[in-house]
Order: C-alpha cells, then sequence, then structure tokens
C-alpha cells in the first residue's frame, strides 16, 4: 500500500506532481488472495489500521482532494465486498475498486507531466504485485491496452498461467506486426530500482542488457544480503527478480532493446487525474485530456 501527497506545480503547458510525501505499508493483499482466493481477518485489520493512519496524514498536510484505489488482489478477491464494506465503516476511507484498463490509463496519464517526446509512439509497461499493463500510446492518446494477470507476487506464488504469457505474446506481436520497433516506458517501484543500480542518469533509456545483469547480480545475493548488502527493503528484496523477468520477457516479446523510467506510477497518475478533474479544463484547455 501506498500513500502519495502530491502538491501540483502549474507550468505554462502542462501541470508537474511534486512529491511531498511517500509511505508504503507492505501489507500484500495478493499472498492471501492469489492463494487462497479470500482476503483474510489478519491481512484486513492490517488494512483498516494503516487506512486510519492514511487519512490522519491527509488531514496533517491539508489535502483537499484525495482518491483510494485497488486494484488486482481485491478485484479477485471472493469476500472483496465484505472486506471494503467493513474497511470503510471502521477506517472512514471509501476504496474504489478499479478495472484494469482504468488502472492502465491512471498510469499512462502520467505521460504529459514527463519530458517525453509527445509526438512519437509508445509502450507503456507496468508491472504490479498482481498484473501487469500494457499500453500503447500514439502521440499522447491510448489507442490499444490490456491487463493480464502476471505480477511479481503472483509469480512468487507459482499462480501465473502459461496462458496468460501466450496472450502477451499475441497481443505484442500484433503491435509488432502494425508498428515495427517501438519504444517503451517502464513503471513500478521495481523497474525504477533497477534503474538506480543500474546508475542511469535521470530521463536516459535502460538497455534491455543492462536490465539482465542487474537481475543476475541482484539474484546471485542470499534474502538476507539484498537487504544488508544492497540495503533493499524486505518488501522488495523478493519482487526484484520476478519484476525483471516480466519486464525481460515482454520487452523480448515486443523485440524493445531500451525502455524509459521516469520514476510514476499508479498513484502520480492518480494525483494528476484528480488535479485534471478539478482544474484541467480551465487551465490546460488545449491539454490533452485525461484519459481515465
Amino acid at each position: 500500500m501506498r500513500l502519495l501527497v502530491g502538491e501540483v506545480i502549474e507550468r505554462a503547458d502542462h501541470p508537474v506532481v511534486k512529491k511531498q510525501t511517500l509511505v508504503r505499508v507492505p501489507i500484500r493483499l495478493g499472498e492471501d488472495v492469489f492463494d487462497g482466493g479470500a482476503i483474510s481477518s489478519a491481512k484486513r485489520d492490517y488494512l483498516i489500521k494503516s487506512l486510519k493512519a492514511f487519512r490522519l496524514l491527509t488531514e496533517v498536510y491539508g489535502v483537499k482532494y484525495f482518491r483510494c484505489c485497488a486494484t488486482s488482489a481485491m478485484r479477485e478477491a471472493t469476500n472483496s465486498a465484505e472486506i471494503l464494506t467493513r474497511v470503510e465503516m471502521e477506517s472512514g476511507v471509501h476504496i474504489e475498486v478499479i478495472g484494469g484498463k482504468v488502472e492502465a490509463d491512471l498510469i499512462v496519464n502520467t505521460f504529459w507531466t514527463q519530458d517525453l517526446l509527445k509526438d512519437r509512439s509508445y509502450l507503456y509497461i507496468d508491472v504490479g504485485g498482481g498484473s501487469t499493463e500494457l499500453t500503447w500510446l500514439e502521440k499522447g492518446r491510448r489507442v490499444k491496452s490490456a491487463s493480464f494477470k502476471i505480477g511479481t507476487v503472483r509469480t512468487l506464488k507459482g499462480k501465473v498461467q502459461s496462458s496468460s504469457w501466450d496472450d502477451v505474446a499475441a497481443f505484442l506481436a500484433e503491435l509488432r506486426d502494425q508498428h515495427g520497433n517501438m519504444m517503451a516506458i517502464g513503471t513500478g517501484g521495481n523497474i525504477n530500482r533497477i534503474f538506480k543500480e543500474n546508475g542511469n542518469l535521470f530521463g536516459e533509456p535502460l538497455a534491455r542488457m543492462d536490465i539482465q545483469r542487474q537481475r543476475d547480480r541482484i539474484a546471485s545475493y542470499s534474502f538476507e544480503d539484498r537487504i544488508k548488502v544492497l540495503r533493499l527493503r524486505p518488501d522488495r528484496a523478493d519482487v526484484i527478480i520476478p519484476a525483471a523477468d516480466i519486464f525481460l520477457r515482454v520487452m523480448d516479446h515486443a523485440g524493445i532493446e531500451e525502455v524509459f523510467v521516469p520514476k510514476v506510477g499508479l498513484a502520480d497518475g492518480i494525483i494528476y487525474d484528480l488535479y485534471m478533474k478539478q482544474y484541467g479544463a480551465k487551465r490546460y484547455p488545449r491539454t490533452t485530456p485525461i484519459l481515465a
């Protein structure tokens, strides 16, 4: 779980989100859901306590607008309705369960906040704990997207079906046939960390061979040494390898050799979405509208 508090800075052509604080809590609802199908009472209680703390922090920071979104684990939980009702009643926070398409749209909304060439086409690759979202953008507009049940926690649990990778291969094969060589944008905490480990300068693309090299280097350390020596957080130390494997496999299917890593993700997209819905039409009337 993540709480991102952002301040929006208005530029002439597009708003920029400046991060005020980012709080992470490693609850991993997917550990329950991908194994047994339901969220346990223990995870539910952690969720309630975390959202109570998050709500208090939004008050301290004077947050005007907020949105709480749940993704693949809550989408698939057999007891999600019961959990959502209980959580909202006890924490005072309404959780919106968003589908894969909305999740992908929120992520790619961050395109307009980045210093990327806006007249180019890109494949957005976002790897999460339970799903991977692939979105094809042409001049900032979503043309095609899909959500696949392939994620880091799901991989660790051995719950990724081979048919899901067949679907990814088919999706990317069609894009290759239509567009030839593609450029990619990678989002998510794991690719951000791989980017950092490789020592790339901000704005410099990350090569597929470098992802493979860093993946192999990190994998050579034990879980304990990834934390002690590499200083990875415990909730990053185990998922970074399956994340790298997913990126490498997607890039291989797409024939992509480099990926741009702007260090943004779903939370940034939610803030941009909130801002544009409140002020976008008035302050940026010529900006491409939000996708969600």
